[in-house]
């Protein structure tokens, strides 16, 4: 490869879920772009939301009561500031896709108004779901790739992955220290790239790949919180790792969730007697937020030695279910199970990454010119525990917000001279990916036993140490073996995994989705978990 840069463009955007693609198209009217994606363009976690986008669009409904519900649900552990900010601006940024052509769920009645049909979900005390049937994330992605791919100024570069930032001083360069680009590795041609930008952002969405069982794509393995932290950003509350309690327990669907939204339609959750538990551990039932109800049904299970719980709606009538529910229902069948006629088997699964790489108001890191948006980052909304259905919202209202900084502060960031070309001279191909698949398999069972959903303090000390051996491992074979798709990926979740336990370990206490044996009880006063590169 030559020293001459491989691409260019004002803004890098590495992930091309509702985050990346929003944020791209808002640029794009005057911005030339470059969207990475890792696998195929739609193949992300926004594919696979189920459940819906929360926004204040009913006259009964407030954003001061949107606010308090995400308060709630955060265990006290949110900015008000930002959770302010997200609500405040849900609605125009929710009419933005409308206006993009997302289509939503509106109600029967007759009226010369649209009115979306609104669902609720747990943690909210109002219908306030906007929802696309059953395949919200679909609907949403879908609609966003369409309109990137037929963009002149968006360009789209398929089944690649962001190695690492490319950052001004690495190279010697003077001036403030900023991010200039990236390394890719290229999948359709199997070598390492580089592409030199004005802007990077990264939204690369979450790492619930680190478990064992997670309702997660495959590409959801921490990339950007990996590359930002090697970069020297801060990142906090990545002990908060939401796991959705009602994934299908099936051996052919590791990964399929079953919606929020069918609690919120009456669904129950039973034993496997068929007796309810929900009511024995919350006055909310099955409307309580996902922590709780992800802690009670592993409770039940262990308490009862069983391999799940059940989610029953059979007792709505079946074309109810199937209007609402189509996809889940048509999924299901194809499982030998019929949602509208027996209970559904199923167990929690790693969801979501509440914490990620700190940013403020306008997805701006530490690092000049790198901006963080969507699940990847830490803007302080989710708190102890995310409510459902803002996280959607969270990459739409920051695709709004990034957009208007980085248009306004690129005029301040030229592009560099082109970057030295990347060095293999000194790496072999290599003969033992088993020690790859070894490793990856090694890493997601034992944070599924020692970082699940209940800890202590001895099983993170033991995730820890094995975490230590491994990255010195994968540290030397990243040093004399060319880069493949799993190594990169090994190598992020192993340092995220790092970061995960390691804020675990720094918090005293129970709260939200981090509960711990040894300090059952919830402190008075609560401060994020803030990891500084370079600190122990």
């Amino acid at each position: 490869m030559t020293s001459e840069s491989d691409y260019t463009c004002d803004v890098l955007i590495i992930g091309s879920g509702a985050a990346g693609l929003s944020l791209a198209l808002r640029l794009a009217e005057h911005h030339h772009v470059m969207v990475l994606s890792k696998g195929p363009i739609s193949e992300g976690s926004t594919f696979y939301a189920q459940g819906g986008i929360a926004a204040v669009f009913d006259e009964t409904d407030s954003i001061e009561s949107h606010v308090e519900d995400t308060l709630i649900a955060g265990a006290g552990l949110c900015d008000r500031e930002a959770v302010s900010f997200i609500a405040s601006n849900a609605r125009h940024c929710v009419q933005w896709l409308i206006d993009s052509g997302v289509v939503f769920d509106t109600t029967a009645e007759a009226t010369t108004e649209v009115r979306y049909h609104l669902t609720r979900e747990g943690g909210h005390s109002h219908r306030r779901i906007l929802h696309s049937a059953d395949a919200t994330g679909r609907a949403v992605e879908t609609t966003l790739v369409s309109q990137a791919l037929n963009h002149p100024n968006i360009h789209i570069l398929e089944r690649s992955n962001a190695v690492d930032l490319i950052l001004s001083d690495k190279l010697g360069l003077p001036g403030e220290r900023r991010a200039i680009g990236a390394w890719i590795w290229n999948r359709n041609r199997e070598a390492v790239e580089s592409c030199r930008a004005r802007a990077v952002v990264l939204a690369t969405g979450g790492a619930a790949k680190v478990y064992q069982y997670t309702t997660n794509p495959d590409v959801a393995s921490g990339d950007g919180i990996a590359m930002a932290w090697r970069a020297g950003c801060r990142v906090a509350n990545l002990e908060f790792n939401q796991f959705h309690p009602t994934c299908l327990f099936h051996p052919q669907a590791q990964n399929f969730l079953l919606t929020e939204a069918l609690r919120g339609e009456g669904a129950l959750l039973k034993r496997p007697d068929g007796s309810r538990f929900m009511p024995d551990f919350d006055s909310r039932a099955e409307l309580a937020p996902r922590d709780i109800v992800a802690r009670a049904i592993d409770h039940e299970m262990k308490r009862e030695g069983v391999d799940c719980m059940y989610l029953d709606i059979s007792h709505k009538p079946a074309e109810f279910v199937r209007s609402h529910f189509p996809m889940i229902y048509e999924k299901l069948l194809t499982f030998g199970l019929d949602l509208t006629k027996e209970p559904i088997p199923i167990v929690p699964a790693a969801h979501y990454t509440c914490g990620g790489v700190m940013v403020n108001a306008q997805g701006e890191t530490d690092i000049t010119g790198l901006y963080a948006i969507g699940e990847v980052s830490y803007t302080g909304l989710h708190g102890a525990n995310r409510l459902a259905s803002n996280s959607l919202l969270e990459c739409v209202v920051y695709g709004w917000s990034a957009a208007q900084a980085i248009a306004e502060k690129l005029p301040q960031w030229p592009l560099v001279d082109n970057v030295p070309a990347w060095d293999e001279s000194r790496v072999d191909d290599s003969d033992e990916r088993v020690v790859i698949q070894h490793n990856w398999h090694e890493l997601r069972l034992f944070m599924w036993d020692y970082m699940g959903i209940v800890r202590t303090t001895k099983r993170l000390e033991r995730a820890l140490r094995r975490i230590n051996t491994l990255q010195q491992e994968i540290d030397e074979y990243y040093a004399h073996f060319r880069i493949s798709n799993h190594l990169l990926e090994l190598r992020n979740l192993v340092q995220v995994a790092e970061l995960m336990v390691r804020c675990a370990m720094a918090r005293k206490e129970s709260r939200g989705l981090h509960f711990t044996l040894d300090y059952p009880h919830t402190s008075a006063e609560a401060f994020p978990t803030i990891l500084t590169p370079g600190k122990a």
